[in-house]
């Protein structure tokens, strides 16, 4: 059996050295232990947009279809702002993979990402205020771009304080403690579900706004998550020894200066794949309301699916920016690749159970056996068949964010979804008729394609560190 040794990095938990099936053991372990509570983090914000999608959907599918639209539309933006937040682990893993005791250098990373949201808030906000203008400029039917408009207004406010959640969690994930944001997140799960009950149906004493009420309370849901994430700040001992507040004006324009020169080509890479979904969304707008409901719970549950890698893979970004930062190549590709073996594993396993009973999870999100039942089974088919492409291409994606990596990943992605995977679904939806179930074709052929092109980016590089 070949001796392993764990290296020390302080509150980010062990690097593992040596070779063999040991290592690899001891590298699954890590992993797991820091990708658990990240996966129920991102399940539980799921969680929060399924309540939304299924309390809406008592309404009609028109306010469905107006609050997919809406949310196209805000996650472009929120995307923008998230990326320099997404840098913020990485910086961090490569600090203490190299110089475990380095507060400073942690907190001036954590500050300067306060500094990048409070820049981008403003102008994004100002684009969110032109929702109904943009939608109608791209031909959606105006009593749809009308419901989105009224449902993105009252998010312009939620939006920095959703941001400020972001480095929150990244700086807490960075330091081996995402259970600090899962306990935030649950909380926030409780907190939207009561304002969705109130603010939609007019319970408790409050007005019945229907879909302006679940704008309001996705903002206040987004405010109560970043002040109750400070507090955590404040009461754990990990995360509050680094100070993170102290000096808060004292500017570093360094590390400022990375936060955007990393943080906007992942923002892009990110937009390219979300946005890509977002616009099949648009397609499907075009196609008739009961496409753009069924479109958008088939998405629903494909997305809940992809929490579970997603989670891995942002588990995956500090491993991997351990090694790197410490300078063990075989660390890194041992990291990556455990990462990427284990989200294909559970993809594998999702896709069968959606591919075995599509019609029962369609018939959950819909009161009555509407003819969007028939198609979102249709679609969830089709989600079947690419869940472990999707599950390779984001750990793939977020291992290369580990290194650094980050303009190659936004040209491939770049290509991938808009040279290949768009052009496909137009192709295939409209060109060959085939209407909603073309595009998703053109999407499962866009994330296999991705799948490919960001694992090997990752092998080859991580062979030259």
């Amino acid at each position: 059996m070949t001796e392993i040794a764990k290296v020390d990095t302080a509150d980010a938990g062990p690097r593992i050295e040596g070779t063999g099936a040991t290592a690899w053991i001891a590298e699954i372990r890590e992993l797991l232990r820091l990708a658990w509570p990240l996966v129920i983090t991102q399940l539980a914000q799921m969680a929060i947009m399924t309540t939304d999608v299924v309390m809406l959907g008592r309404l009609g599918e028109a306010a469905l279809a107006g609050a997919a639209l809406g949310n196209t539309v805000f996650f472009f933006a929120w995307l923008i702002g998230l990326g320099p937040t997404a840098a913020i682990s990485p910086m961090i893993a490569h600090i203490l993979g190299g110089r475990p005791n380095d507060r400073a250098g942690v907190r001036a990373v954590t500050r300067m990402g306060f500094w990048a949201v409070l820049v981008l808030s403003l102008p994004l906000a100002i684009f969110l205020l032109f929702t109904k203008e943009m939608l109608l400029v791209l031909g959606q039917q105006p009593a749809l771009a009308d419901a989105a408009g009224r449902f993105v207004m009252p998010l312009c406010l939620g939006l920095p304080f959703s941001l400020g959640f972001q480095v929150l969690r990244n700086y807490a994930t960075a330091l081996g403690k995402p259970n600090t944001s899962l306990l935030v997140m649950v909380l926030t799960i409780a907190f939207n579900a009561l304002g969705d009950y109130a603010l939609i149906f007019g319970h408790l004493g409050m007005p019945r706004l229907e879909l302006l009420g679940s704008g309001i309370s996705s903002a206040c849901s987004y405010t109560f998550s970043c002040l109750a994430m400070i507090a955590v700040v404040f009461v754990a001992p990990v995360l509050r020894r680094y100070r993170i507040f102290h000096r808060f004006m004292r500017p570093d324009w360094r590390r400022f200066s990375e936060l955007f020169r990393l943080g906007m080509p992942i923002g892009l890479t990110m937009i390219f794949e979300a946005m890509l979904f977002n616009a099949a969304t648009l397609l499907m707008g075009t196609f008739g309301t009961e496409s753009v409901a069924a479109h958008q719970i088939a998405i629903n549950v494909a997305s809940i699916t992809f929490m579970v890698p997603l989670g891995i893979a942002l588990a995956s970004t500090v491993r991997v920016g351990l090694s790197a930062g410490a300078g063990d190549r075989v660390g890194v590709r041992r990291a990556g690749t455990a990462a990427i073996l284990v989200s294909a594993a559970f993809m594998s396993m999702s896709g069968t159970m959606i591919a075995l009973f599509p019609y029962q999870i369609a018939r959950l999100y819909f009161s009555a056996d509407a003819g969007a039942v028939a198609l979102t089974v249709v679609f969830l088919r089709v989600a079947a068949a690419f869940q472990i492409f999707d599950g390779i291409q984001v750990t793939a994606a977020l291992t290369l964010r580990g290194l650094k990596d980050a303009h190659m990943p936004m040209w491939i992605a770049g290509a991938c979804y808009w040279l290949l995977g768009f052009p496909m679904c137009i192709g295939l939806g409209i060109g060959l008729g085939l209407r909603g179930l073309g595009v998703w074709l053109g999407l499962a052929f866009a994330l296999f394609m991705a799948a490919i092109c960001m694992c090997w980016r990752f092998y080859h590089l991580s062979r030259e560190q």
